[in-house]
Formats: structure tokens, C-alpha cells, sequence
């Protein structure tokens, strides 16, 4: 890199024990920027870095047995490299209190498994009166969008999750996005490098192919076995001085073991011989995910990671990190991933897979809640009902399941329309009368007729929606398509003359109107059948297709009463219409 960047202005954020000057959100930290300072540092970096990992190197390799990385060290100030402008970066204390982060990447939408996670630690954090970050991880250019940020961000407000710091409220160890924080992963990345943990890589594009060829080609592990990790502070002042492109690898040090005790898997380890050296920095000056990732939950004094076990493999290099920069590792926990039902990874294949998705159709979100906290997660009963409060008291990580989730759509429906029951009648009526409304089956959402058909339908439904299709075909009356049908033949054919004549009958004398408004419906039904010597089924049947032209719904009395119930919609097909149809067509059913 040839030429320097002016140098941004910048800001101090102080807090407690912890400072970091950073460049302002709208400052664009580029490459040439990164690199201020590059060549002085090197001039005593590099010479020191080599020699302090050849000294590391020398005492792994003379030791008679292998070193193994495990034990957190005590958080201490990063002692930042000599660059144009120096950061003050310092890892917050431990105060004993928990601090977790859900960190999405601003990719897509929220996937219900983004959405577990980040719900298994806003638990964590409720129970144990910790604090919850939010921290949008946004360093792949290509693909991360602010709409997605905010679509994110609005799917985890729906869902009830609130955070205590985060790119929209801010917070003591900001900045929350990524993209804003380059300036603090190139300090530390120099750091390394005059520790000796890392070195700068100028190896090509082609150079790396071919390397990864030679190695398949032997059935070796993929290892970076390049020069740059020997090189000379003269060959790397020569290609620093003809600016070319480069990246920064970790130093992995050789016969080394490093475990973690993982919270949900316990003991986990690996050796680093199966580790090449690995990139912190892409010639572009952008992070890699490892990297910043290790920097940011330190610096964030993140005390515990819940993830995904498809992080697992990330471990070890962020622990080598941690441990490089002397930063406290964090307790991790990997929890397993959510499958579809035929148990593959679940994907858009399997239908909605995303928090909006469910939203718009209509899945409320203490459903949600209540659904994904048991993917992976149970309080050792039978219980499967939740209310939110319910599930913050009784959350802990001892009880996260080590075996892959199965989402199963049946059950969170079940599930919703459980919730639908529990909910106060008022909030019933405010949400299923408004989809109503909406769909034109009710005049108000306080009218009476709102209230009876919300009622009526409430008990049976798993999805708002289902509202509406149920009223919508207690409103229809369908008797003259069904006529021809063969199953209700018999119903037919046993004298249903003689219960039209009555009903009928009932309806002109003003009977069968007094018995709907006093809710003696039945009383009426039973008056009928001994006056024709009929009862049970032969008696009920033929009412129900006479006045709902179906054989199948809600209790005949509840309909007739919603039918006559003030603002019904101009769409319902009235008492009165349904008689005079009987009447039209009662010839044929004349003895």
C-alpha cells in the first residue's frame, strides 16, 4: 500500500474501567488506512516476532509432553502496537455479573434458529439479572444490508426480546456493528504481530491453489506451509515497500491441545497440529469472522456464548486468539441445531423457516416464544405451555438437550391455538374481530356480532386466519349445492318434509325467534321431536342441514344466535333467507 489515509477524527467513549476511541459510524476505515505506521512497525516487529516465536516453538517442540491451552487468564489491558493513532482498548472487569450477546449477521431474515439462539440467551440473561447485547456482525460487504438489520431488529421486537446494549441504544463498549469497529481488529492484529503471535502473508491467490492441490494430492490436512511465516524482516520490508496486497495469519503453535468446558457438551478439546496458520485479516482490511468475533466478545466483556454447535469448530481458533491477546476466554455452550421432520437441516424447502414468515401468518409471538424455547430446552416436566415470566424463572443451561431439535409445523400450531385460549376475551376479540373486519365478515370490531362470531370460533381455531374461513361458512348457507351430496341422502329421505314443515311453522308463529333469544334452541328442537316421535340423531341431524345446510359445525342454537345478532355483515345469509329457501324448495321433500 503506497499512499496514507488523513487521519479521521475520532471519538473517546469512557466508561467505568473501560475506553475505547474509535472512528466515527460514518468513517470508512479502508486498507491504506490500516496500514499507517505498517513500516515503521515492522522495522521492530517483525525482528521481535520472529524471534519470540522461534523461542515458543523451540519450547513446545523441547517439551516431553504437550502444552495444553485451558485455563482463562486474568482480563489485563491490551498493550496496543505503535501505530498513527493508537486505541485505547481494555477488556471490561469481571464483576461476576453475566453478560451475553446474540450477534446476527444482516444477511437475510431472522431464521427461527438466529431466533433460538438469541431467545436462549435473553433467558439467560432475565434469570440471572445479566445484561444482553445485541451486535450486528456485518463485515461481509457483499451480502449484509441495513434493511436486513432492520428487519432483523423489528422480528426480535416483535418477539418480545429486549436488549440492554446494541447499535440502536448504544452502550458502554461500543461501537455494536462490526463495520464500525475495523480500526480496533487492525490495532490488535498489529499487536500480534509484534508479539509474534502473527505475521504478514503476501502469498497470491495462485500460490495458495497451488499449495491446497499438493497437499489433497497427498492426502494431507490443509495447512498454510508458505514462506511468510519464516520470512526475513528484509524480504517483508521489500514487499511492504512495493505495496503489495497482504494478509495477516495467526501464528498456530505446534503440539499444543486447547479445551474448553462447554456448558452444554462438557469437555471439548483439539490439537493444534491439526490447524494451519490461519488469516485475522484479508488484504482488503476487512476482519475474518475468527478473528473479530474473539476481539469483540472480549472487549464487549461477553462472559458466556451461547451458539449453535455448528460454532464449535470456531473454537479453537478464537481461543487461540483469546489467549494470544491475553484476553479472558468466555464460557461457551454449543447447542444443537433445529431439523426439519425428515431430519435434514431445515431449510426454505420445508416452508416458512424465518420469525416474519410466521408473523404475517398469523402465529403469536408468545407462541413463539413458547415453541422455540422448547427446541432443545426443558424444565424436566410435562409441562409444554408457557407464558413468558414462566420460562425466564425456570430457564437454565443445565437443562439444554445435547440431541438436534425436531420443528414440527403441527405442533406449533396446536401450540398457537392454545395461546389463542389463554388469551383474555378482550384481546380475542381485539385480534380475531380485526382480521374479520378485514376480511369483510364483520361492520365493527366492538359490534355485537363481532363478539358472538370470535366466541363461537375461538375454542377451534390454531391460526387467526382459521377465524375467518370458520365464520365465513357459518355465515354461507350451502343447502342447495348440497342436495345432490350421496351422505346426506338418507337424511333426506327419512321424512325431512316434516322438520322443514316445522321449523317453518316455529319460524311464522314467532316461536323459533323467541327460543333463539332466550337460548332455547334446543328446547325447541326437543318440543319437535315428541310432537314427530324422533329423537337423537334422526331429530338433530335434519335440523343442522336445515338451517346450516351442512352436517357438520358449531352447535345450530350459536349460529342462529349470531346470525340475529346486531351488524351482522350484508355478505351472512340471514334466518330469514334460509326459511324462505326451505319453503322454495320443500315440495320435494313432500311426502
Amino acid at each position: 500500500f503506497s499512499g496514507r489515509s488523513r487521519p479521521e477524527r475520532t471519538s473517546r467513549v469512557t466508561t467505568g474501567s473501560a475506553r475505547v476511541v474509535a472512528s466515527p459510524p460514518h468513517t470508512h476505515v479502508t486498507m491504506s488506512a490500516f496500514a499507517l505506521g505498517a513500516n515503521a512497525l515492522h522495522g521492530a516487529a517483525v525482528a521481535f516476532g520472529r524471534s519470540h516465536a522461534n523461542a515458543v516453538k523451540s519450547r513446545v517442540v523441547g517439551s516431553s509432553h504437550r502444552a495444553i491451552r485451558r485455563v482463562a487468564l486474568s482480563p489485563v489491558r491490551c498493550a496496543a502496537t505503535e501505530t498513527a493513532e493508537k486505541l485505547d482498548i481494555k477488556v471490561p472487569p469481571r464483576d461476576g455479573k453475566v453478560r451475553v450477546r446474540f450477534a446476527p449477521s444482516p444477511t437475510g431474515n431472522l431464521h427461527v434458529g438466529g431466533a433460538r439462539t438469541a431467545l436462549f440467551n435473553w433467558l439467560y440473561a432475565r434469570n440471572l439479572g445479566g445484561t444482553f447485547v445485541l451486535r450486528v456482525e456485518d463485515t461481509d460487504t457483499a451480502r449484509s444490508t441495513r434493511e436486513s438489520e432492520d428487519a432483523m431488529i423489528r422480528d426480535l421486537k416483535w418477539m418480545g426480546l429486549d436488549w440492554d446494549e446494541g447499535p440502536d441504544c448504544g452502550g458502554p463498549y461500543g461501537p455494536y456493528r462490526q463495520s464500525e469497529r475495523e480500526a480496533i481488529y487492525k490495532q490488535l492484529a498489529d499487536q500480534l504481530v509484534a508479539d509474534g503471535y502473527a505475521y504478514p502473508c503476501f502469498c497470491t491467490d495462485k500460490e495458495l491453489t497451488m499449495m491446497k492441490e499438493e497437499q489433497e494430492a497427498k492426502k494431507l490436512p490443509p495447512k498454510y506451509t508458505g514462506k511468510w511465516a519464516t520470512a526475513s524482516k528484509e524480504e517483508v520490508d521489500a514487499e511492504l515497500a512495493k505495496g503489495t496486497p497482504h494478509t495477516y495469519r495467526f501464528r498456530v503453535p505446534e503440539g499444543e491441545r486447547v479445551e474448553i468446558d462447554d456448558m452444554i457438551r462438557g469437555k471439548v478439546g483439539w490439537d493444534t497440529d491439526t490447524l494451519g496458520d490461519f488469516v485475522l485479516l484479508r488484504s482488503n482490511g476487512l476482519p475474518v469472522y475468527n478473528f473479530c468475533v474473539a476481539v469483540d466478545d472480549a472487549t464487549m466483556g461477553i462472559t458466556h456464548v451461547l451458539r449453535a454447535e455448528e460454532h464449535l469448530p470456531n473454537t479453537l481458533r478464537q481461543a487461540l486468539v483469546y489467549d494470544a491477546l491475553k484476553f479472558p476466554r468466555p464460557q461457551f455452550g454449543h447447542m444443537s441445531l433445529i431439523l426439519a421432520p425428515d431430519r435434514s437441516k431445515l431449510s426454505k424447502r420445508h416452508g416458512a423457516t424465518s420469525v416474519g414468515q410466521f408473523k404475517d401468518q398469523g402465529y403469536l409471538k408468545q407462541t413463539m416464544i413458547n415453541y422455540l424455547s422448547q427446541l432443545g430446552w426443558n424444565d424436566g416436566t410435562e409441562q409444554e405451555i408457557y407464558e413468558t415470566e414462566e420460562l425466564i424463572k425456570l430457564f437454565s443451561t443445565d437443562r439444554i438437550n445435547k440431541s438436534p431439535a425436531v420443528f414440527d409445523t403441527a405442533k406449533l400450531n396446536w401450540m398457537n391455538g392454545q395461546h389463542i385460549r389463554l388469551m383474555p376475551e378482550d384481546k380475542q376479540v381485539e385480534m380475531i374481530g380485526a382480521a374479520l373486519v378485514e376480511n369483510g365478515l364483520a361492520e365493527d370490531v366492538n359490534s355485537e356480532f363481532t363478539k358472538k362470531a370470535v366466541a363461537l370460533c375461538a375454542n377451534g381455531i390454531e391460526l387467526v386466519q382459521d377465524a375467518t374461513a370458520e365464520v365465513r361458512q357459518i355465515l354461507e348457507y350451502p343447502l342447495a349445492e348440497n342436495v345432490a351430496d350421496a351422505k346426506m341422502a338418507k337424511i333426506f329421505e327419512d321424512d325431512f318434509g316434516e322438520i322443514v314443515d316445522a321449523i317453518v311453522a316455529g319460524h311464522e308463529s314467532g316461536e323459533l325467534a323467541k327460543a333463539i333469544e332466550a337460548g332455547e334452541f334446543k328446547a325447541f328442537v326437543n318440543a319437535t321431536g315428541k310432537s314427530l316421535e324422533r329423537k337423537g340423531k334422526r331429530l338433530f341431524m335434519p335440523f343442522r342441514v336445515a338451517l346450516t345446510g351442512r352436517m357438520q359445525g358449531p352447535e345450530v342454537g350459536d349460529v342462529l344466535d349470531l346470525l340475529v345478532a346486531q351488524g351482522a355483515p350484508a355478505s351472512a345469509v340471514s334466518l330469514d333467507a334460509r326459511i324462505e329457501q326451505l319453503k322454495a324448495q320443500s315440495a320435494a321433500w313432500a311426502k
